[in-house]
């Protein structure tokens, strides 16, 4: 997997009527991870569900549609209409609020933010999504949610850009741990890092392992 990391790209889309988009995404992969001009912002966790939907909207087709966004609800009631062919969990943010849409060939799901305004995902689905079963394809995930909510937990109500960033470099339960290292047994490594101020319309790139960094991106809007 780690050789996937050079086809890495940074692109910013200029359309008319719609928001700019600078995004993360590999060269051929239409929408993938980043902000626009509007303040909304898109992550995204692969999920592995059986069965998909050629009738319904593409995971990637999804993250560029909410790209396109003027706000989280905007993304919703996008992604939500036109339905998703396949499973997968996008967080959308905007400069007001953020949601976890959970999703599957014939379900979506909502993962609200916590008492903190908080919300964690990884690669398998939280949410009960009636008639669809998840492969948990990924058996560290389901260590890796409790591991990062116990370290969202310990930030300042207020925390600061490194305090964000420093969560990103956790390796507890390795190699399968959220700073994650390619072995037999994983199969994947992690390939960057962002972390994203969507009220100033800002981002941080770390290529690499986050705690191996082999190169910083700033990006502005």
């Amino acid at each position: 997997m780690t050789e996937q990391k050079q086809n890495l790209i940074v692109t910013k889309i200029t359309q008319t009527d719609k928001p700019t988009i600078i995004q993360v995404t590999e060269a051929g992969i239409i929408g993938k991870i980043g902000f626009n001009s509007a303040g909304v912002g898109t992550l995204f966790n692969a999920i592995r569900v059986h069965g998909a939907d050629s009738t319904r909207l593409p995971a990637h087709f999804g993250l560029r549609m909410a790209l396109e966004s003027t706000s989280v609800a905007d993304a919703v009631q996008r992604l939500e209409g036109y339905g998703m062919a396949s499973s997968a969990h996008i967080l959308l943010g905007d400069s007001n609020t953020s949601l976890g849409l959970e999703f599957t060939k014939s379900t979506f799901a909502h993962c609200e933010p916590d008492a903190a305004g908080q919300i964690v995902h990884a690669n398998h689905l939280l949410k009960e999504h009636p008639g669809e079963m998840d492969t948990v394809w990924l058996k560290d995930s389901l260590t890796r949610v409790p591991t990062m909510t116990a370290n969202v937990g310990s930030l300042d109500v207020e925390p600061s850009w490194e305090a964000v960033s420093k969560l990103f470099e956790d390796e507890q339960n390795s190699p399968g741990a959220i700073c994650r290292l390619e072995t037999k047994e994983t199969g994947s490594a992690t390939l960057f890092n962002i972390v994203m101020d969507l009220k100033s319309k800002k981002a941080v790139v770390r290529l690499g392992r986050p705690t191996e960094v082999e190169e910083t991106v700033e990006l502005h809007l």
